[in-house]
């Protein structure tokens, strides 16, 4: 397991956390990115959550990381599906650990598409520096959720 695979983890196993944390807010949002009524969003997120975190303990056994990776590019590319159908809304998606309605653009689409890719590349061999790389990429994930949530920042035109 690589930088990336560890990274992709983290950010499964996190996702998935956070659903558990934050459940009513993000069944209310789940909810709403799948044209949902609001009773049906907590078996939404309860779905999502699961199939999250077996993601990512798929994606640390390497004789499971195929099935891993699968799982997590195709709930990637239904988030980013979802986010597409709401693309120009406002709205809180959901997609960090902040509470905040924004406008939905290119690039929360991107995101969610990019992770599915990601996760179609095949695992490397794990070493001590796939640790600091994989913190290294959620810190800068992270980073990114946070340059995303600027309300109208003159380099972002989406």
């Amino acid at each position: 397991m690589g930088g990336l695979t560890f990274f992709l983890a983290l950010v499964l196993a996190g996702s998935a956390g956070h659903k558990a944390l934050a459940h009513e807010r993000m069944a209310l949002a789940a909810a709403r990115l799948l044209g949902l009524r609001a009773s049906l969003g907590i078996l939404a997120l309860i779905a999502a959550g699961v199939v999250e975190g077996a993601a990512a303990l798929c994606l640390l056994v390497p004789a499971l990381h195929g099935a891993g990776a699968g799982m997590a590019a195709v709930l990637w590319a239904v988030y980013a599906i979802a986010l597409a159908r709401h693309r120009g809304e406002t709205l809180d998606c959901g997609c960090d650990l902040v509470a905040r309605s924004r406008k939905i653009g290119a690039a929360h689409i991107l995101r969610p598409a990019a992770l599915a890719l990601l996760a179609l590349i095949p695992s490397t061999p794990f070493d001590i520096t796939a640790l600091f790389a994989g913190l290294g990429l959620l810190a800068l994930y992270v980073a990114l959720g946070e340059l995303l949530s600027i309300p109208h920042p003159a380099w972002r035109h989406s």
